[in-house]
C-alpha cells in the first residue's frame, strides 16, 4: 500500500467521523445535550488514560485513547460550528497557519543548529503573533497540575534566556532552598515550612529540566513502583496470615526488600 493511497484513506476515515459526529449530535439525546462545559471534564479524563498508556507503552491501548481525544476536538468544533463561531475546517486550517509561523526554519530563511533553538524561536514567536500570548508566561495554563507547571514556566523563561549558563550551576541553588527548608522546619513555623518546600520542589524541577528527564513522568512511575512493592508487601502478609498494623518496620523490610528483587527479575 502506497503512502498516497494511505492518505487518501485517511481523509476518507476522517470524513465518515465528521459525517458520525453529524448524525449523532441530529439523533442521540446524551450527545445533543452535550455542551463544551459538560464535555471538559471528559476530555482532562481521556487526556490522562492517553497519559496512562503511553507510560504503559500499551501501543492498541494508545490507539484507543488517541481516538477518544480526536473525537473530543470533533465534538467542540460541532459545537462552535451551531453557534457560528468556528468549524473543524477553521480548527485545522488555525493549526496549519501556526506550524508554518512557529518553523521558519522550515518554511523560511531562519537558521537553526539544534532543538533547544528551534524552542527558543518557537517560544519567542508565540509572543510576537496577532492575538497571542503578550507576555512570555501568559501561555502556561493555570489549572495545569503543579509539577508540569513548574516545568513549563521554567521551559518557557529560559527560551528568553534567563537560565543558568551551565546545567551543573543548579546545584547550588539546590543546597541553598534546602538549607533553608531544613532551618524552617526546625523554627517549626508552618507556613514558611510550605514555601522553602516550594522552593526547594522548583529547584529540583529545574535539576530534571537542565538534564532532559521530565519531573511528571520520573514521579508517576516512582509511583507506579512504590505502589507496586507495597501491594507485594501487602499481599505477602496476608498470605502468611499478619496484618500490616502488627508487624514491625524491620519485618516489612524484610518483604520490601524481597518486592525490589521481585522488580529486576
Amino acid at each position: 500500500m502506497t503512502n498516497n493511497t494511505r492518505r487518501q484513506e485517511a481523509i476518507e476515515a476522517f470524513g465518515k467521523l465528521l459525517d458520525v459526529m453529524d448524525e449523532l449530535r441530529e439523533k442521540c439525546p446524551w450527545d445533543r445535550s452535550q455542551t463544551m462545559e459538560t464535555i471538559r471534564p471528559l476530555t482532562i479524563e481521556e487526556t490522562y488514560e492517553l497519559s496512562d498508556e503511553i507510560l504503559e507503552k500499551n501501543m492498541p491501548s494508545i490507539k484507543k485513547e488517541l481516538g477518544d481525544i480526536l473525537l473530543h476536538i470533533v465534538f467542540y468544533s460541532k459545537i462552535a460550528n451551531e453557534q457560528k463561531a468556528f468549524d473543524i475546517v477553521d480548527v485545522i486550517n488555525s493549526l496549519c497557519n501556526k506550524l508554518i509561523y512557529r518553523h521558519p526554519h522550515i518554511y523560511g530563511d531562519v537558521k537553526v543548529n539544534n532543538s533547544t533553538e528551534v524552542l527558543e524561536n518557537w517560544e519567542l514567536l508565540k509572543t510576537k503573533e496577532k492575538d497571542g500570548n503578550k507576555t512570555v508566561l501568559s501561555g502556561v495554563p493555570s489549572s495545569l497540575p503543579a509539577l508540569i507547571k513548574a516545568n513549563r514556566i521554567q521551559e518557557k523563561v529560559r527560551a528568553v534566556g534567563f537560565d543558568w549558563e551551565e546545567p551543573n550551576q543548579v546545584w547550588d541553588k539546590v543546597s541553598e532552598e534546602m538549607e533553608e527548608l531544613k532551618a524552617e522546619i526546625k523554627s517549626g513555623n508552618t507556613a514558611k515550612m510550605e514555601q522553602e518546600f516550594g522552593d526547594f520542589l522548583f529547584s529540583m524541577v529545574n535539576v530534571a529540566r537542565l538534564f532532559n528527564i521530565d519531573p511528571e513522568t520520573a514521579l508517576e512511575r516512582t509511583n507506579r513502583k512504590f505502589t507496586k512493592r507495597f501491594n507485594y508487601l501487602e499481599s505477602k502478609t496476608i498470605k502468611q496470615g499478619q496484618s500490616l498494623k502488627e508487624m514491625t518496620l524491620d519485618q516489612m523490610n524484610v518483604i520490601w526488600e524481597e518486592a525490589k528483587q521481585f522488580d529486576k527479575e
